[in-house]
């Protein structure tokens, strides 16, 4: 199928839209979180990107699927989705929904991969400095990955800082092989 990305965009802006208007943006969050989990899962995602079930019947297994934890504007947008035979992209809608939720809210959610854990303190002073860089209010989530050996890695959308002894030694070695 072509890139889910691309087809996605327009489903993402359009509830976005509706959810900004509603002034329902968590809400529409917390359905297309499940939704895309629901569409993640390895068996789901088979089933929906089978021709043999119907996009009535897909439509009806991913409502069954999310119960009532969908109001009907949610229930309507997957009959879109199936109806389109969309289904299968919903995790790249949510990707975006929350993309452009974060640019209308002036967030960012950002990653500390650490090879240690990292004090509360520290990462609420580089959440902080992060801010300050990117102009927004930062929500820093830590994580820890002993293969960095040593220091941490920053995700924050498309910057990327490197200051682990891994990134460290991979940069060497490439300087060296010059």
């Amino acid at each position: 199928m072509a890139d889910f990305y691309t087809i996605a965009r327009p489903y993402a802006q359009a509830a976005f839209r509706l959810a900004r208007e509603k002034k329902t943006l968590q809400a529409w969050s917390d359905m297309l979180g499940l939704m895309a989990e629901v569409a993640r899962d390895q068996e789901m995602h088979a089933i929906l990107v089978s021709p043999r079930l119907t996009p009535r019947q897909q439509q009806d297994l991913v409502l069954e699927i999310c119960g009532d934890r969908l109001d009907e504007a949610g229930r309507n947008f997957v009959a879109l989705l199936a109806e389109n035979r969309r289904l299968v992209v919903l995790p790249d809608v949510a990707a975006q929904f929350e993309a452009l939720r974060a640019e209308e809210e002036g967030t960012l959610r950002a990653r500390l991969i650490s090879a240690k854990p990292v004090d509360k303190a520290v990462t609420d002073t580089l959440a902080k400095a992060l801010g300050k860089r990117m102009q927004r209010k930062v929500t820093l989530q830590a994580e820890v990955d002993e293969s960095l050996l040593g220091g941490a890695v920053i995700r924050a959308g498309d910057l990327v800082i490197d200051g682990s002894v891994r990134g460290r030694l991979k940069r060497l070695a490439s300087t060296l092989s010059r």
